[in-house]
């Protein structure tokens, strides 16, 4: 959180209100930084001392497990989207392009881009029955 309005004190300059609202700027600025804190978190080697490797291996074996779960989960969401919408998303997770490099592979406009991540995110959160308060609560913890 101090990250991020540390961000917003520094860009503060840059508000315009002619672009956005007030809401939408800070949103944006706490997306990227959160973000970030994602991309960062998938990047550092796993906190696991050697006696924990040592001592539990089926815990390794349920995380696999659990893992390959959810991917299959995963897959048979986006499966159930729209063709534009699975190959945004499958781009932007599996690959993991921006929208402006899926803009540029695809062809597609940079708007469509967005449109199509966001109601494919929005589609998939309704085949899995969640709740923006209980995607909320997930992202949160």
């Amino acid at each position: 959180m101090q990250e991020i309005f540390v961000d917003i004190w520094k860009n503060a300059k840059r508000f315009d209100p002619a672009q956005s609202s007030e809401t939408t700027f800070v949103a944006m600025i706490a997306r990227r930084r959160i973000i970030d804190r994602i991309r960062y978190s998938a990047r550092r080697i796993s906190p696991d001392s050697l006696e924990d490797v040592l001592s539990e291996p089926a815990t390794r074996a349920d995380r696999a497990m659990q893992m390959s779960f959810e991917a299959n989960e995963a897959a048979k969401v986006i499966s159930a989207l729209r063709p534009e919408q699975q190959q945004v998303l499958q781009l932007s997770i599996v690959h993991g392009l921006s929208h402006q490099e899926i803009s540029d592979t695809t062809g597609m406009p940079l708007g469509t881009v967005k449109t199509h991540a966001r109601r494919g995110i929005l589609q998939a959160r309704e085949i899995l029955g969640l709740g923006d308060k209980e995607v909320t609560r997930e992202v949160s913890a």
